[in-house]
């Protein structure tokens, strides 16, 4: 994982942006060029466009075709301007592959593998109806230039950056196109993918998971949208601090899952009262999960209750007497037989 500005990204990017419980919305396009050894499957060029931080279409230099990666995407494939997003992808694939050497001279950097990323697009909350859009280029997971929209102009903190910061300020009818996408088309676009991919707004299931008695315990949430959402656990009312927070990850059919896992030992949190809260935009209340044995859902412990043991012992024992009974009448029954048929 490489992290610049405010955002983490992934080499094949999914995009995490929440902000508390106010109806943010994101569209989101991230290239990355690699340069040097790769691993296997990792192109060495991506676009990834993401809304609400789930892929909504996908390119790679390996594949060199743009594809959807929702069902409702298809009907954009087949529009001219997905013909021109493909070609505008070729071109920044070719791009990368140049640039990427200019920046290790920059640098001073003979070999290794090095990454270089832009990450823009914008979001929007509901809400307020206030949206922003941002241009974010990243080098080596660092901050490298970003565009300040306000001013209209290029900013960087890095000395090898500057030259290039200077040569895209001096080009003003490319700042000005810029600027009129990412406070106008940017957010109509957005709205439109949001319309067609209407997602059901709902809250949390929560579930308390353990793997065994020695692993800790992790408070699963999933099934909600939108993304934004809370995870505490607390001990004797209060929250607790030795507690991993995970990102908030895209479901398959649209909804979100994250986890917040409870860095403590099942003989210490047995001796006080530890719970897992939820809290959504969608619940009236918080969802507050107590910590006990009964409620976590281990591997090792089955989940069929006990009364189903008992019901299936009896019919067990009753098979059995039933079985010793039809032995011992076949065997009467045999020994009145006739051997003629010999």
């Amino acid at each position: 994982m490489v992290k610049f500005g405010h955002h983490l990204v992934l080499c094949l990017c999914v995009v995490d942006c929440v902000l508390c419980f106010s109806e943010l919305h994101s569209l989101i396009t991230t290239y990355t060029g690699i340069h040097g050894q790769t691993v296997a499957g990792i192109p060495e060029f991506s676009a990834v466009t993401t809304l609400d931080g789930r892929q909504i279409d996908y390119y790679d230099s390996d594949k060199g075709t743009l594809v959807p990666r929702q069902d409702w995407m298809k009907e954009f494939a087949s529009r001219d301007t997905w013909k021109k997003d493909t070609k505008i992808r070729e071109q920044v694939q070719k791009i990368y592959k140049n640039n990427i050497p200019h920046l290790m001279k920059r640098f001073d950097q003979t070999h290794g593998v090095h990454v270089y990323q832009r990450m823009y697009g914008c979001e929007r909350d509901d809400e307020t109806g206030d949206s922003r859009g941002f241009d974010q280029y990243g080098y080596d997971g660092e901050d490298f230039i970003t565009l300040d929209l306000r001013k209209g102009r290029y900013n960087t903190s890095v000395p090898q950056a500057t030259v290039t910061v200077e040569k895209w300020n001096n080009d003003r009818t490319q700042l000005d196109s810029l600027t009129e996408y990412y406070r106008n088309e940017c957010s109509y676009w957005l709205r439109v993918f949001l319309k067609k991919s209407f997602v059901v707004k709902k809250g949390p299931d929560v579930t308390l998971l353990q793997k065994n008695s020695s692993s800790p315990v992790v408070c699963h949430a999933t099934g909600f949208y939108p993304s934004a959402v809370t995870i505490t656990w607390r001990k004797n009312g209060q929250d607790h601090n030795n507690v991993k927070i995970g990102d908030t990850l895209p479901n398959e059919d649209g909804t979100f899952q994250k986890n917040a896992t409870l860095n403590v030992l099942q003989d210490v949190w047995k001796k006080d009262q530890y719970g897992c809260v939820v809290e959504h935009i969608n619940l009236t209340d918080p969802i507050q999960k107590i910590l006990t044995e009964d409620e976590i859902k281990s591997n090792n412990k089955s989940t069929i209750p006990t009364w189903v043991y008992i019901i299936l012992a009896f019919i067990a024992f009753f098979m059995f007497v039933f079985a010793i009974i039809l032995w011992k009448y076949r065997n009467e029954f045999k020994s009145g037989e006739s051997y003629d048929l010999l």
